[in-house]
């Protein structure tokens, strides 16, 4: 979630949704999003909406938050019913940052408690949280998982202390495995997230932090490739010649590599970041997301999705509590996908999935491209055949370059 809000009309103070979000909602699932913008500390490559607790000023406090957090529970539920919507019980529950785990985890269990009442749960529902290595304790693990939390998400990121340490992470290397045994004790599932392609991290150093992640056994492993956001003290680092910039040839192996090895691990791709050791394990609220579902975000700088129409909420603390107390809204603003715009964005995030798309579900400039993609090692010949385009590993490397050529000029 960039910390950059996107331009957009005005949000009505009310939350209430127009007609539109009716059509179809039987065949959408909803979920929720909790974002917790607190950190120890800011790292230097992230341009997240996280406030540690000297940048929060007055008015804002981590003690209040998750009884606000509570309070656009309540008025999402509010404007929901007012928009006319069914009320479907929650597939997905995400708690995101930030460090979720820096707030007390009776905070995250009321906060989860609180949804549920509103919403219910599905049967066997999916209930994350991300961690940071070093703000949990076994004890508190086993709080998430009475109350209901089924996944926690560890932001391992790398094994090397020194590349750590150009991340700015607060963790050693040898708090990871703890925190792995001690989630998986409390019943909970574990999924490791590591970042490839850190300003100084060699090959050796890449390959030691998948080998050490993967003989924690994860459930789920996700490898995303460092991206230097301008205004981030990594990116002034940078422009100083303090460390080096990015590299994408280096990018491109250092995927290679992770593919090869998870996969040999035993773990299987089912979105170009992401892999998980059976089809159950991977992140359901993710998938939700890359489909298309619905889902409403708390929190200040939350985005939400609701049958095409989208709306981000203000992004700092202080606002988005001051709204809520004037039961208003939090949303700064919000926009009405059109069905082309929709369509473009469900192309673009099903073209990255294990499961591909359908060709049949292509334009003409779509389908017409498929022959020259399967010339370029870009897509499965075999699942072309059976009338799906899914990516190769090539084509993986270069997804962008993919949806490209698929969709109309």
């Amino acid at each position: 979630m960039p910390s950059v809000l996107p331009l957009g009309d005005p949000a009505p103070a009310d939350g209430i949704l127009p007609p539109q979000v009716l059509a179809g909602v039987e065949h959408r699932k909803f979920g929720l999003y909790v974002h917790i913008p607190f950190c120890a500390v800011r790292c230097g490559y992230c341009d997240f909406n996280t406030y540690t607790a000297t940048e929060l000023g007055g008015g804002a406090s981590q003690d209040a938050y998750a009884a606000t957090a509570v309070t656009e529970l309540d008025f999402a539920s509010l404007a929901l019913d007012a928009s006319g919507l069914p009320r479907r019980p929650l597939s997905t529950v995400f708690f995101g940052g930030g460090t979720p785990t820096l707030l007390p985890a009776e905070d995250l269990a009321g906060i989860l408690k609180a949804a549920i009442g509103h919403w219910g749960l599905e049967p066997g529902a999916e209930v994350s949280t991300e961690a940071n290595p070093d703000s949990v304790t076994p004890e508190s693990l086993k709080i998430l998982a009475d109350a209901g939390f089924t996944r926690v998400s560890f932001g391992m990121q790398s094994a090397v202390p020194h590349v750590l340490k150009v991340l700015d992470r607060t963790h050693t290397p040898s708090r990871v495995p703890l925190v792995v045994q001690w989630a998986r004790e409390a019943g909970l599932a574990v999924s490791l997230d590591l970042i490839y392609g850190t300003p100084g991290e060699s090959m050796a150093d890449w390959q030691l932090s998948l080998e050490t992640a993967l003989s924690y056994q994860p459930d789920h492993i996700s490898a995303y490739a460092l991206i230097v956001e301008d205004g981030t003290k990594l990116a002034a680092q940078i422009r100083r010649g303090e460390v080096p910039g990015i590299d994408d040839d280096d990018h491109a192996s250092k995927y290679e590599l992770a593919d090869r090895l998870i996969s040999e691990a035993g773990l299987n791709w089912y979105e170009v970041s992401n892999w998980s050791r059976t089809p159950d394990q991977a992140c359901r609220h993710n998938l939700a997301y890359w489909r298309g579902d619905d889902w409403w975000g708390i929190g200040p700088g939350a985005h939400s999705h609701v049958g095409g129409v989208r709306w981000w909420n203000v992004k700092h603390p202080t606002a988005y509590a001051s709204r809520l107390g004037n039961a208003s809204s939090p949303a700064a603003g919000r926009e009405t996908l059109d069905a082309e715009t929709r369509e473009v964005e469900r192309i673009m995030l099903e073209a990255r999935l294990g499961t591909g798309l359908s060709v049949d579900a292509l334009g003409a400039i779509g389908r017409h491209a498929m022959a020259g993609l399967i010339a370029d090692q870009l897509v499965d010949p075999v699942q072309a055949f059976k009338g799906r385009l899914v990516l190769t590993l090539k084509g993986r490397l270069l997804a962008d370059a993919v949806v490209r050529r698929i969709l109309p000029d």
